[in-house]
């Protein structure tokens, strides 16, 4: 592992590890957004390794061991509970997993086990390395959070060495979408707007009751038209995407969906355009969802 390139703030032992803090930056961050993960990190800290592989190989199913192997020294933005970290930790030589919350520490707790891992708590606008250090970097889940998103992207690639590649999920603008499939996702926005405000066990509860109420009746649907229908009409079903998931990962992406304050959605379009401002080529969007995941080389 490279040494840090800055001092840090502070530092918290953590079982075997020790957990470094940096300042995570105040330009290019929601503090509000930060909290509200960190809150949910805490709540949802423990994945099944089911769980974990199989939502692993749906983000990788674009990326082969020519991208990421043993050899890899790989950074991971935007951590969170640290189950994209334990997913490649077999497949990387070492892995830098940073996040600006609280949550760092929970996931530090998780996978106290895990030899080639360092956790650090910092932000995209201050990551402790020195540009061109990584041969692989991940942000899943994270860079719509932000308010600049195309400038958080720049700054995580800066970090990545020329030919190295970077494996990015932002969520999509519907583009792939129909009418009224657009129709129900802007009136859960509007819902959203509403529930991310609240406190932070009256959020949760809520979350899980639109769970309830929301998610599982889609998913039911789906899986009645897949019974009766032939073809592939389910697949238009609103939450189709978790038809095959846990009760833990439904919830947590409710209370994810739901909770968050600070949420943007990009075109494939849009996320290829950044890429290239960025200094990315060779584009692979995957055709799977979630969408858009995509693989990516830096020039």
């Amino acid at each position: 592992m490279e040494p840090y390139n800055t001092s840090e703030l502070s530092k918290r032992q953590v079982g075997a590890k020790e957990v470094y803090c940096f300042n995570p930056g105040e330009e290019n961050i929601d503090l509000e957004t930060v909290e509200s993960f960190g809150e949910e990190w805490m709540k949802f800290d423990a994945f099944s390794a089911e769980e974990i592989k199989n939502a692993g190989d749906q983000y990788f199913d674009i990326v082969t061991e020519k991208q990421l192997s043993n050899s890899s020294y790989v950074l991971d933005l935007g951590c969170g509970s640290g189950r994209w970290t334990k997913y490649m930790a077999s497949k990387a030589k070492f892995i830098e997993a940073i996040d600006p919350s609280e949550a760092v520490f929970s996931a530090a707790q998780a996978y106290n086990d895990l030899k080639n891992v360092r956790f650090t708590q910092a932000g995209v606008d201050t990551i402790p390395f020195n540009d061109n250090t990584f041969d692989f970097v991940i942000s899943l889940g994270v860079l719509h959070h932000i308010p600049d998103t195309g400038k958080a992207l720049a700054s995580l690639i800066k970090k990545l060495k020329p030919g190295g590649h970077a494996l990015i999920y932002l969520y999509y603008a519907l583009d792939n979408r129909g009418f009224f499939y657009k129709l129900i996702f802007n009136a859960s926005t509007l819902l959203r707007r509403v529930v991310s405000k609240l406190p932070h066990s009256l959020k949760q509860f809520v979350s899980d009751a639109l769970a309830i109420c929301i998610y599982l009746p889609f998913i039911a649907l789906s899986k009645v038209i897949k019974t009766v229908v032939p073809g592939n009409l389910y697949m238009k079903v609103p939450l189709v995407y978790y038809r095959d998931k846990s009760w833990n990962i439904i919830r947590n992406d409710a209370l994810d969906r739901f909770g968050t304050p600070l949420e943007q959605r990009f075109t494939k379009e849009q996320i290829l355009e950044m890429l290239v401002a960025a200094g990315m080529e060779k584009f692979l969007f995957s055709d799977n969802e979630p969408y858009w995941h995509v693989l990516a080389q830096k020039k």
